[in-house]
């Protein structure tokens, strides 16, 4: 049993491949064989190989609906040359492999190994992360047999091919304790943790915020923060300039929260704040934690925005747009809502009730049963 696997490349696409992957493997007896085809991504190649998945660049490109002066030659070389290379490279690979089936996480970097499946036949399923879906998936929607979603009302897409899921998660990051999150981060629990998410590159702006107001935030508060790679060095350089050697101690600086440490970080903190990416959200959901939302302004079709709206909608999260988002509202906000016991537990049981843990694992035993039949015809 072969199993092409595609995406966009970011960890929002990457994560849910390798959480559907591992449920594939549980479920099922034989031995299946994984592949994915996507853009050339050092940090996704890395996870993917590690979990035994077989992975193969191709070129992709985009549409770029902002606007400046390089764009329209941006979007015309990649129209007129990226996109029919990358479908070409996808279409001789999957010639040779023959996969039994595709799946797409979706984004620009799926287009070529979804188009050229398609053209040789192979059946094609279809995962939309988010409540709005981009250009790439919309397009790409017309060519899967089902499309698995995350949130009820999903955009965009035909009623009868849709079955709601929910964002797939790893199942390891559920299994956290917080006495071992208290070796790990050496905490002394004296103050309420914070968790504080920027996403697999980091947030720049919320680095920022968090940086202007770190002093009194950790007189308040033990603050886990996942900063970015990129942004760690200087991160971690302005923290030891700004904050007393003694309060740096409840400041445990991350540039990335590997699966180990992030499910840790997950079992021990009070409160999450974060992005509103799918992936997140259904990940905060999974472990029922209270959680403040700063969207991304410029994720396409504001997304972001829209699913942030509607996980706050289930009383499960608040949301804070990036234009109201000041340093010391955000410091304000989280002093009054980490007051509020019952408050952060009404937001944990709605949080609860939002959250599909199991959403991995329908994919991989509805992946399994469609596979099976034509798994017995070939013998």
């Amino acid at each position: 049993m072969k199993i092409l696997f595609t995406g966009g490349g970011t960890a929002g696409h990457i994560l849910p491949i390798i959480a559907v992957c591992r449920e594939i493997r549980r479920v099922c007896p034989d031995e299946v064989q994984f592949f994915y085809l996507g853009p050339k991504d050092e940090f996704g190649q890395i996870l993917l190989s590690q979990e035994g998945i077989e992975v193969k660049p191709v070129l992709a490109g985009k549409i770029r609906r902002y606007f400046n002066w390089k764009a329209p030659f941006q979007n015309l070389i990649d129209v007129l040359f990226k996109i029919p290379a990358g479908i070409l490279q996808a279409f001789f690979y999957i010639f040779f492999l023959a996969p039994d089936l595709i799946f797409s996480k979706g984004g620009f970097g799926s287009i070529p190994a979804v188009t050229a499946g398609w053209f040789l036949g192979v059946p094609i399923f279809l995962h939309e992360s988010d409540i709005n879906p981009g250009l790439s998936n919309r397009f790409l929607s017309k060519l899967a047999l089902e499309i698995f979603v995350s949130f009820p009302g999903t955009e965009s897409f035909k009623p009868s091919k849709m079955i709601l899921v929910g964002n797939p998660i790893r199942r390891k990051i559920l299994e956290g304790s917080k006495e071992e999150a208290q070796k790990l981060f050496k905490l002394n629990y004296q103050k309420p943790v914070i968790l504080i998410l920027g996403g697999s590159q980091g947030a720049q702006r919320i680095n920022d915020k968090t940086l202007e107001i770190l002093p009194e935030l950790l007189k308040n508060f033990e603050i886990i923060h996942q900063c970015g790679e990129k942004n760690f060095k200087e991160v971690k350089a302005e923290s030891e300039a700004t904050v007393s050697k003694e309060l740096l101690s409840a400041y445990h600086l991350f540039s990335f929260l590997k699966e180990e440490v992030l499910k840790q970080a997950y079992a021990v903190c009070d409160l999450v704040v974060s992005r509103a990416g799918s992936g997140s959200i259904f990940e905060i959901a999974a472990v029922r934690k209270p959680a403040i939302l700063i969207p991304l302004p410029e994720a396409a079709q504001n997304h972001q925005l829209k699913n942030a709206y509607a996980y706050a909608g289930k009383k499960a999260a608040i949301v804070f747009e990036e234009v109201n988002f000041t340093s010391r509202f955000f410091l304000e906000r989280l002093k009054y809502l980490v007051s509020q016991q019952e408050e952060l537990e009404k937001m944990e049981r709605a949080a609860g009730e939002f959250s599909k843990p199991l959403a991995a694992k329908i994919i991989a035993e509805y992946i399994v049963d469609y596979l099976t039949p034509l798994e017995v015809v070939k013998k």
